[in-house]
Parts: C-alpha cells; structure tokens; sequence
C-alpha cells in the first residue's frame, strides 16, 4: 500500500503532535540504518527468532503454555504497530486450530511472524515517517521541517544534534 504525499497514513500514531520523542528518535535511527532497508529478501535472523519469543513470553501473561486470540492480539500489536482484524486474527490463529491447540505454541508464533515479517513493505515505516515531516506536502524535506518536528517532540534536545541527525 503506498501513500501519496497528501494522504494521511497514521491509523494509529495520530498527527506529528502525538509523536514520541521515542517513535521520532527510533524511527530515525531505523532511517538511518540503510542495510535493513536495502535487504530485499528478508530472511528470519536469530535477532528476529529472539524478540518473537520475547514478545511470545510477555503476552502469555498466565504462562498457559500457547497464545489466546486475545493474546495474539496485543503480541501483533508489540511487534509490527497495529490491532490486526477479525478476518486476520482468525487467519494467524488457523495453525491452532488445525491441530485443535487451544492456542499457538511459541513455535507456531515463531513461524508465523516470520513469514509475516517478510512479507511486510520494507519502505513503509520510512514512507510513514517521511510523510510525518513533510508537513507542507511538498515531497521533500527540509532542515526547517525537520528542526520543527524535533522542535515539537523533544524541544529541549540541543540544535547541534537535530543538525547533525539530519545530515
């Protein structure tokens, strides 16, 4: 799904001015980081395994052993950034129910985000954040746009390093 520069992507992080210092800092440094943006083919790294099983053991709250719909929920939630859809939430939790499981064991969950995380748009977060601070729907940036979006989320960070995290 792409977005032109006079659509609104923000589902849910709202306009520039419900921006966290910590969403504008990390999305940022995500920028910033070209060799994720540049992998076309994104392959499951023990990185990725160990953060699914991290936010597998914090969203099993009871230590039941498996993930409820419910459960599957708030873990999509942590990972990629929104509530999935019925339709969706029944299709993750299809695995589940095909070995009749009450829920997804951690390996289920594992394989699952994987695939989904390789499926994702590798450029969307960039084009979210990038439509963020071209609040002047030119298509472009510039430092006065940038300067005024870490002017409203961390107005007390020093010039010098809104400067040199621009260049």
């Amino acid at each position: 799904m792409y977005f032109t520069n006079r659509e609104t992507p923000y589902r849910f992080l709202g306009n520039l001015h419900t921006f966290s210092l910590f969403h504008l800092v990390g999305a940022i440094m995500d920028i910033g980081s070209l060799t994720q943006l540049v992998r076309t083919n994104r392959g499951l790294s023990d990185v990725d395994k160990k953060k699914f099983q991290c936010v597998y053991e914090l969203c099993d709250i009871d230590q039941k052993g498996f993930l409820s719909r419910e459960d599957l929920k708030t873990a999509v939630v942590m990972l990629f950034g929104y509530k999935p859809s019925k339709s969706e939430t029944d299709a993750l939790m299809g695995p589940a129910q095909e070995t009749n499981s009450p829920g997804l064991s951690v390996e289920m969950f594992v394989s699952l985000m994987g695939r989904k995380l390789s499926s994702e748009d590798q450029y969307l977060k960039t084009r979210h954040i990038f439509n963020a601070l071209d609040v002047h729907c030119r298509g472009f940036l510039k430092l006065e746009d940038y300067i005024g979006a870490f002017g409203k989320v961390a107005p007390l960070l020093p010039q010098r390093t809104v400067l040199e995290a621009f260049s």
